[in-house]
């Protein structure tokens, strides 16, 4: 609703020239349509949704408070209008007497187009403007000063239905739609074990659960608490915006709890390949552990002055933990079960690399041997080629080089060295063979 122009000449001042008819006809026309335009803005208020839902809510708080303002000045508006019709009304009645109105009647018309001739009650005025200050019983006011108060009453009124009205399209529908998504994941936590007392994002559940009930409660009751006034300082109803603060924190933490679920069910997909994987893993290494005990003994009654390592047994605390593993499987403890299977993985490994080093580092004598004898073979099989196997020389050092070899238990340095010089013996008796040979040639 918007303020009437000026009109020709001011109220209280007693020298202004008195208008003609055409421009009190034109002063009357303009407030015509400022009483349609009135009436018009009072009636949709009254018929507005967020004024039928205000009424009709059990507020609380801020809301409470501005709410019972605004009805009294919805109150005192239609008091203000009705005095503004009946003005209006003796106005127009004055000026269809005569179709040429006389000097008495256009001042007349003067002083109630202009002049401050309209009394309205004085709680009416005090209610309305409680910050224009207190108004004096039976305070009088000019059309246009009446109008003016009208639209203040008016704009406040309508602030606070709009703002309600908003904050209520905007913040139940998306708390409820919120919710629903809520319960669906709760569903499915609890599908994979996420529990209230079993899991973080359990508890999380239940604390977003009641944060939205909470929220939902207070957005109902209290709307404007949730209405942030326009930080461009537009003093037109409803400028602002719906605080979606409390809704977007609850919004994210669910999805966080969402991306949690997901890594439950794909760790709950994965356990028992991870876990299968896992005491295979340990047998393995359990195997070459005791393969590496039972050849400690073969080497220890084999072999003589030679130092060989001690082979630890398997790890008990990874089979405890492998154990514990499986019963998390079994109770669906996925945030426990998924880092101790990380752990377990690495520790897993580095426990079938250990058997196998301990295996190696036991059976080295046996190794060594095993190279020992392979070199008398051959070195033997090179001489009787050329018909020197029966030299009494390296038959005797032969001989002496496999008894030493083949008997338990062995003694590899002194078996090494028989070896040795056996080589040396076969290489000085094949030295004098290899020349006739490349003198023939």
């Amino acid at each position: 609703m918007g303020v009437p122009g000026p009109f020709p000449g001011s109220p209280g001042r007693p020298d202004a020239p008195v208008p003609d008819r055409e421009e009190v006809d034109r002063a009357l026309e303009r407030l015509g349509a400022e009483y349609e335009a009135i009436e018009t803005s009072l009636l949709a208020l009254q018929d507005h949704a967020g004024r039928r839902l205000l009424e009709g809510a059990e507020l609380s708080g801020t809301t409470k408070e501005r709410w019972a303002a605004a009805e009294r000045s919805i109150t005192v508006l239609w008091s203000l209008f009705d005095a503004y019709t009946a003005a209006l009304e003796s106005a127009r009645e004055l000026r269809e007497r005569r179709r040429w109105p006389s000097a008495e009647d256009l001042a007349e018309l003067t002083e109630l187009l202009h002049g401050e001739g309209v009394t309205v009650p004085g709680a009416a005025t005090a209610d309305g403007a409680p910050e224009d200050g207190p108004a004096r019983p039976g305070e009088r006011f000019s059309l246009e000063g009446l109008v003016a108060r009208i639209n203040g009453l008016y704009a406040r009124s309508l602030d606070v239905i709009v703002a309600a009205d908003a904050v209520w399209s905007a913040l139940p529908a998306r708390i409820d739609l919120l919710s629903a998504e809520l319960q669906r994941t709760r569903s499915l936590a609890h599908s994979v074990g996420v529990r209230p007392g079993e899991h973080p994002a359990g508890d999380d559940l239940e604390r977003i659960t009641e944060e939205l009930l909470r929220l939902r409660e207070r957005v109902i009751a209290d709307p404007l608490a949730f209405w942030v006034s326009s930080s461009t300082g537009s003093s037109a109803p409803g400028g602002g915006r719906p605080d979606t603060g409390r809704y977007d924190r609850a919004a994210r933490a669910l999805e966080d709890i969402r991306r949690e679920v997901a890594a439950v069910l794909d760790v709950r997909q994965d356990a028992e390949r991870r876990l299968m994987q896992l005491r295979d893993v340990l047998s393995r290494a359990d195997r070459t552990l005791t393969e590496a005990r039972q050849a400690r003994g073969e080497v220890l009654a084999k072999i003589a002055a030679s130092e060989v390592p001690a082979v630890s047994g398997p790890s008990t605390a990874l089979h405890e933990q492998l154990a514990a593993a499986a019963d998390y499987r079994r109770r669906a403890q996925w945030h426990r079960l998924s880092p101790l299977l990380d752990s377990l993985e690495e520790r897993a490994e580095d426990e079938l690399h250990r058997a196998r080093e301990s295996l190696t580092a036991v059976t080295a004598p046996l190794a060594v041997r095993a190279e020992l004898r392979g070199r008398l073979d051959a070195y033997r099989a090179r001489v009787a080629r050329h018909g020197m196997a029966a030299d009494p020389l390296l038959t005797e050092r032969y001989d002496l080089a496999r008894r030493m070899l083949w008997s338990a238990p062995c003694d590899l340095r002194a078996a090494e060295q028989a070896v040795w010089r056996y080589q040396q013996a076969a290489a000085e008796a094949l030295v004098p063979q290899q020349l006739e040979g490349r003198g023939e040639s």
